[in-house]
């Protein structure tokens, strides 16, 4: 199969009635999908276009999954921007995407218009896609050709937009089948928003192994309790805030369930609290990033420190500076070797090349640091642009972070990095929770060694987070900097 949408044809022929999403206001069936999507593509396939870029500004819905498939069967590359962006968070990455048509619906028209000359309301699309032939149109089919563009923070907190092929995610789907053992019986709940490559790919991996996607509009913990009870849910794609929010709720989802999650690592209180919400579960974590796809996955039986094993053909290095592999339980830079990984960054605005991060021999970093054991389960301890440099020592916050979060009275905690005239820096934490300075130095003086022990202590209400519960470390630090500086 060559492109993410070359499975359909068959599935549509299968079993044509079968259910391929299914929101709360509209069904499609397969039949009806497999047309939809030619259609759209045909419908693109006659459009004049300079880079055959789409631009969707659209809610969740089987119209934003239509436009996305109709587009990468057309050969074009299709780029969700989120709806929750002002206006010059819009205009930063229009200029590094660069579409040559935006697709939006009619409660965004106006302002998206405002912005973009070349926009186009979805109602008078889907009038004229629907008089296109529903056949498939013969077109060169190229599994390396890129077909989504996404957006992800540089070291600077400025958006980087990276191209992924249709090759990559292919790959990908195959961590499904292997690795997930996600099959074309399953029905899949896509709780969260479609900007997010997490959920857009739960749905897209889905509809190429021919199960079936129950999509919510947008995450809400209410409605995803009503989606489990009311329909025959087998899998759902989550990042461990939504689990919160669910738990919160305190309803008991008695069926089987797979939790496929990304995001932040769970800790192991709240693998336990979820125990009591899906008695019947089975938990996979996986470690990736958006340039590489899955890099490891773990079940909820497995070393829970780690981040798991290797998934389907993917290799990991770690390695020294000076390139070097390293030894178990030596940390180093982690580089992966996988077909999953991305095509590469646009290089800058209005740019059309790309910048593979790829050496000679096809590894890739993303500049996360950690070790292998000798069973060659992979352990992250931190970012190396995370990483504080307390006199000649390198500190990572990420394990002063863990220990923190182990205290019964910690909800969230957060270590950066401030600066200091004789060590250079030194170590801050942000502790969201009822407790306090004191408790919180005799819970670190009995678990790390001295010097990591925080020197300076604040405490905060509510940590501000990314979609995928992972603190949003640019974020913190500007707050932390202000703070100090009062």
């Amino acid at each position: 199969m060559s492109l993410i949408t070359s499975t359909y044809e068959i599935y549509a022929k299968q079993f044509p009635d079968k259910l391929a999403i299914c929101t709360k206001e509209q069904k499609i069936s397969y039949r009806e999908w497999y047309e939809a999507v030619n259609q759209t593509a045909n419908w693109l396939h006659t459009l004049h276009s300079t880079n055959k870029i789409v631009g969707i500004y659209m809610e969740n819905g089987i119209p934003f999954l239509q436009v996305f498939a109709g587009a990468a069967a057309a050969g074009w590359i299709a780029v969700p921007f989120d709806l929750k962006w002002k206006n010059n968070e819009l205009l930063k990455r229009g200029a590094l995407a660069s579409p040559s048509i935006w697709i939006t619906s009619k409660q965004f028209y106006k302002k998206l218009k405002s912005i973009y000359e070349n926009v186009m309301l979805w109602d008078d699309c889907l009038i004229s896609i629907r008089q296109y032939l529903h056949t498939k149109l013969l077109r060169e089919n190229n599994s390396s050709a890129p077909f989504y563009m996404g957006f992800t923070s540089g070291s600077t907190g400025n958006p980087k937009a990276f191209i992924r092929s249709h090759q990559s995610w292919i790959e990908s789907f195959k961590c499904n089948l292997i690795d997930f053992h996600i099959q074309e019986n399953d029905r899949i709940l896509i709780p969260g928003s479609l900007i997010y490559s997490h959920f857009l790919y739960g749905a897209v991996s889905t509809l190429f192994l021919g199960g079936t996607v129950y999509l919510l509009a947008k995450f809400s913990a209410t409605e995803t309790i009503s989606f489990l009870h009311e329909h025959p849910i087998s899998v759902i794609y989550t990042v461990p805030t939504m689990i919160e929010a669910l738990l919160k709720k305190g309803a008991v989802i008695n069926t089987p369930i797979k939790i496929i999650s990304s995001g932040a690592k769970w800790e192991e209180h709240s693998k336990q609290k979820v125990k009591n919400f899906f008695p019947q579960h089975s938990l996979y974590e996986f470690y990736g990033a958006s340039e590489l796809s899955f890099i490891t996955f773990l079940t909820d039986e497995q070393k829970p420190g780690s981040v798991g094993k290797p998934c389907h053909n993917v290799e990991i290095q770690i390695r020294r500076n000076n390139q070097e592999t390293a030894g178990p339980y030596e940390i180093g830079k982690i580089y992966v070797h996988s077909k999953m990984a991305f095509i590469g960054y646009i290089e800058g605005e209005h740019s059309t090349t790309t910048q593979s991060l790829k050496d000679e021999y096809g590894w890739v970093t993303v500049h996360d640091m950690g070790y292998l054991d000798e069973d060659g389960y992979l352990y992250l301890v931190g970012r190396e642009n995370n990483m504080i440099l307390y006199g000649a020592i390198n500190i990572f916050p990420e394990e002063i972070e863990m220990v923190l979060s182990l205290h019964p009275d910690v909800e969230r905690a957060a270590v950066i990095g401030l600066a200091d005239p004789y060590w250079g820096q030194i170590v801050a934490a942000v502790i969201q929770g009822e407790t306090s300075k004191n408790k919180l130095i005799n819970w670190c003086n009995l678990r790390l060694a001295s010097y990591k022990v925080p020197r300076k202590w604040f405490f905060i209400e509510k940590m501000p987070l990314t979609i995928g519960g992972k603190i949003a470390r640019s974020e913190l630090r500007e707050r932390l900097h202000a703070m100090v500086k009062l």
